[in-house]
């Protein structure tokens, strides 16, 4: 290993190092002002088809993820057979849960791909664009709710966030997609022979789903059927633990959740997903151990439907040229 590699080596074990501590942080805050004890749902009889519920729901969450790359795919000229992708899929799960510290489920499936296809630079674009399509419908989603339920607007700090996070979200998309297809910026990195014919290549991915608006429809609805799905999933969750939010307030605030868990700071999202959860749903009457226990619950269930992916990493045997890619 060259020195360069060394260093960068040590640097990602710092950052992972201080995402940890950062989410041990927040989750001890958290932990400190609730008991502990509340965090278990009550023992009712409805309980565990509720959980029971909450992960097949997940489930389909996973086989819509499934779904929305393949519609991205096809709409970049680079179609996918359904098994190869939920094989990579669930592998890049596995691995973003439980194998932090090696590589990511991201640039898993990326190198998965671009063995199958020869083209690494398509496949990178492929996942980076099915990724911004969820950061396109998750404020969506938010701000027709708000809109549908004028109440929400008046939640103080609630309100606040949803609506700054959900409108910031959309400016820093667009000028994201605005910089990425420009034939000015990404346009001209698609003739590079190292690394920015990568960001050419997610040029001319938005390009080819621009041309034809039928695929691009179809990304966006696979994408909207996506979230609702785990909405849905939070809001099954929900009931397992006794709270009675309706369907509004989720379809507002929990896009907001997810929004925020993404940022680079934290492990898995602890601590971002469950302090969000607080400061959203409590002017809605729901305690912090509830929505602690909320977070910590969708969390788990992400953990227990990952496990589905550990065969499809263990036992993909990975060609010479994405070996060559990943180093």
């Amino acid at each position: 290993m060259s020195l360069d590699e060394r260093r960068k080596d040590r640097r990602r074990h710092w950052i992972l190092a201080l995402r940890i501590i950062v989410s041990a942080a927040m989750l001890g805050f958290l932990l400190t002002r609730i008991h502990l004890s509340s965090l278990l749902p009550e023992g009712r009889a409805s309980t565990v088809p509720w959980l029971v519920a909450a992960l097949g729901v997940w489930v389909v969450v996973v086989s819509l993820s499934v779904l929305r790359w393949q519609r991205v795919l096809i709409g970049i000229d680079l179609p996918a057979p359904v098994p190869a992708l939920a094989s990579h899929t669930l592998a890049a799960l596995f691995v973003s849960n439980f194998l932090p510290s090696t590589i990511g489920g991201d640039v898993l499936r990326v190198v998965r791909l671009s063995s199958d296809n020869g083209d690494a630079p398509a496949s990178f674009a492929s996942v980076v664009l099915e990724r911004l399509t969820g950061f396109v419908v998750l404020p969506v989603i938010s701000l027709v709710a708000l809109a549908l339920s004028p109440s929400l607007l008046h939640l103080g700090t609630a309100s606040h966030l949803a609506l700054a996070l959900s409108l910031f979200t959309l400016v820093a998309l667009a000028g994201i997609l605005a910089a990425t297809a420009s034939t000015k910026l990404g346009g001209r990195l698609a003739g590079h022979e190292s690394w920015p014919r990568f960001v050419g290549a997610v040029h001319l991915g938005i390009e080819r789903i621009r041309r034809n608006p039928r695929a691009a429809a179809t990304v966006m609805v696979s994408s909207f059927a996506y979230q609702l799905a785990v909405i849905t999933a939070a809001f099954v969750a929900s009931r397992a633990l006794g709270i009675t939010v309706g369907w509004l307030p989720l379809l507002a605030f929990i896009p907001v959740v997810a929004i925020a868990q993404v940022l680079p700071i934290s492990v898995g999202g602890l601590g971002l997903r469950e302090g969000a959860l607080v400061l959203l749903l409590g002017p809605l009457g729901v305690g912090a151990a509830q929505a602690t226990a909320l977070g910590l619950l969708l969390y788990g269930i992400n953990l227990v439907v990952s496990l589905l992916g550990a065969p499809a990493f263990a036992m993909w045997t990975r060609p010479a040229r994405a070996v060559a890619m990943a180093e």
